[in-house]
């Protein structure tokens, strides 16, 4: 849209791709590594009052397995047999909700959200640098919506949810995206549409 030759948008499409992937990276490694801190500290704080108040954490255990639907008695029986087994992680588990194979890890989160970043960006850039220039645009955004749309059908699918609201929330979403990129184009580019 700004009306810059096949390299220069290239370049800037490539640069833009490298810049998108590390931030999207940095991101994710800060928001994951803040994640796995408060769930760390969360545990770091149970075990504490677990030393501070043994009877009083074992009466909220039985609390919580009370509330999931067990007769008082049994609530106090499991409470004290998982308490004697492994009180932390029986807390950790039942009231913090926190499993350790699931825990956050910053550097995983960081390369799955780079990766995801640099094959999204990868489909229109490589439209842009294939296809003729007085096509470049609607070919551009054409393909690219049609990838969002199969993309956002995908993640239903696979996340079990219906497909059409995530296909029109990640449909709707690209294109605003795409049309403010293509406005800022237009607006600071050499020429118009």
């Amino acid at each position: 849209a700004a009306g810059a030759e096949l390299g220069a948008i290239v370049t800037a499409g490539i640069a833009g791709l490298v810049a998108g992937a590390l931030s999207m990276a940095a991101g994710e490694y800060v928001s994951v590594s803040s994640q796995r801190d408060v769930e760390r500290a969360d545990l770091a704080l149970e075990a504490s009052e677990l030393k501070r108040n043994p009877e009083g954490e074992l009466r909220e255990l039985a609390q919580i397995y009370e509330q999931r639907g067990l007769p008082a008695k049994m609530a106090g029986e499991v409470a004290e047999i998982l308490t004697a087994h492994d009180a932390l992680e029986a807390h950790r588990r039942d009231e913090l909700g926190l499993a350790d194979h699931l825990e956050a890890n910053p550097l995983q989160a960081a390369w799955a959200s780079a990766g995801s970043f640099s094959a999204g960006a990868l489909l229109p850039l490589l439209t842009i640098a294939l296809v003729p220039a007085g096509a470049r645009i609607v070919v551009c955004v054409a393909i690219t919506l049609v990838a969002l749309a199969g993309l956002g059908a995908i993640g239903a699918h696979l996340g079990g949810a219906p497909r059409r609201p995530a296909l029109l929330r990640v449909l709707i979403w690209g294109a605003i995206a795409m049309a403010v990129t293509l406005g800022v184009g237009v607006l600071v580019g050499q020429t118009g549409i």
